[in-house]
């Protein structure tokens, strides 16, 4: 019996540790004024396929099925598409609206670090703010999840119909512009000369080819570099780079945002602004958490093509992020007290512990019946403070023994007081 490969069970410290990145992620959501949102996992394959959706790439990794009504169903490859869904079938919903969804995807694809085929993925979208408002508010998001968790982060960022304007001028069709984004999205893992080598199979004119090159020679080009080279500074992609790298620089974000003028992300719904998060050490090669502004894919959906909702999104690898923390572990929080029961005592030390856990105080109850040196020895390991020991002659006192672990004391003193002690310490 095993797992089925890319899938994994969590417990213990590693889930504990899970759930605490998750609770940092909730919280930060929440201090932005996001609302929860739970999606369905279980699509119609119509949907989840549709030129509206992810493209190709990654429908070669969507896993489906069918039920017994033999209707074509797939299982959800990112948040985004469900979320999208969400909008156009509520078109009551109240605009800007903010919403965050923290919910399991699923991805046929190539297993590697960071990257599983079942995995959990964190998103917050905006809908209903066209200006570079809402992209910036969400790269601020992104920095203060990451200074939470003390993960110095890179974020990378680029503008896909900026792009596509870049590649018109160097002669490329705009059948290929969507093959040629993706080639040139992987210039950071193959390398250039592969890029070219690769963008030669696709069958591209020279002209286009040469083009691509000479573009990709240039040393870290800025984005002002770029478009002054290509006489394309007026352009509506150009000025909304150059809108957003100004209030960029206003806030303070380009001390960790820096343009990338070959980034564009393999799915191809985005129509504008598009970032990827990345350790800034360099020591973790895959991405932390993505996004970018998606403005057509609500409309298409209830078939308004010509009405645009504007939406950005950005998106927390939560595998990516504990690949990282692997390496620099956060303590993950455990019981403070446990309650110990001495013979025949377990009523009271179930009443004892439940008054402990009424009062907002983590509380485990040891009925393993072993001998009480190694319960102790026990507690120790797990590094907790307090221990309430419970026999018979202090059930029939109507009180407890109160052990504190760090000072080697202990007394025997009323539930109420021994709670009052715990919570006053620890609390």
């Amino acid at each position: 019996m095993q797992n089925v490969k890319g899938t994994y069970d969590f417990f213990g410290k590693e889930q504990a540790l899970r759930k605490k990145v998750q609770s940092t992620l909730q919280e930060v959501f929440e201090l932005y004024d996001f609302d929860g949102m739970e999606s369905t996992v279980l699509n119609e394959l119509e949907l989840l396929t549709s030129k509206y959706a992810g493209g190709d790439e990654i429908l070669k990794e969507m896993y489906q099925l069918s039920d017994q009504g033999k209707r074509s169903l797939g299982l959800r490859y990112d948040l985004t598409i469900p979320f999208a869904k969400v909008i156009a079938l509520n078109p009551g919903i109240e605009f800007p609206y903010k919403r965050y969804e923290i919910g399991k995807v699923f991805r046929d694809g190539p297993v590697k670090r960071g990257r599983l085929r079942e995995f959990l993925q964190c998103d917050a979208d905006i809908v209903g703010t066209k200006g570079p408002e809402a992209e910036a508010e969400l790269m601020q998001l992104a920095v203060e999840v990451f200074r939470r968790l003390d993960i110095p982060v890179l974020i990378r960022w680029n503008n896909r119909r900026f792009l596509g304007e870049v590649l018109e001028a160097v002669g490329v069709r705009p059948e290929d512009t969507q093959s040629v984004m993706l080639t040139l999205d992987k210039i950071a893992k193959i390398g250039k000369e592969e890029v070219v080598k690769e963008l030669g199979s696709k069958g591209l004119q020279d002209e286009a080819i040469r083009g691509i090159g000479e573009l990709i020679t240039m040393a870290d080009p800025t984005f002002e570099q770029i478009a002054d080279r290509y006489g394309i500074g007026d352009s509506q992609g150009a000025l909304e780079v150059s809108d957003l790298q100004k209030l960029m620089e206003r806030l303070g974000l380009d001390a960790v945002c820096r343009f990338d003028p070959y980034l564009s992300r393999g799915l191809s719904f985005y129509t504008g602004t598009v970032y990827e998060i990345f350790d800034a050490s360099g020591s973790f090669g895959s991405s932390l958490g993505a996004g970018g502004r998606y403005d057509a894919i609500i409309g298409q959906l209830v078939g308004r093509e010509d009405v645009d909702y504007p939406t950005v999104g950005i998106s927390f690898g939560m595998e990516s992020i504990m690949e990282m923390l692997q390496t620099r572990p956060i303590e993950a929080a455990g019981a403070c007290v446990t309650v110990i029961p001495i013979g025949e005592t377990n009523p009271e030390s179930l009443k004892a512990a439940a008054e402990l856990r009424a009062s907002g105080i983590r509380t485990s109850l040891d009925t393993s019946k072993r001998k009480l040196k190694k319960s102790l020895a026990s507690a120790a390991s797990n590094r907790i403070r307090y221990v309430v020991l419970i026999g018979e002659d202090e059930a029939a006192a109507g009180k407890v023994r109160l052990k504190d672990m760090d000072e080697m004391t202990e007394a025997v003193v009323a539930l109420e007081e021994a709670i009052h002690q715990v919570f006053r310490r620890l609390c």
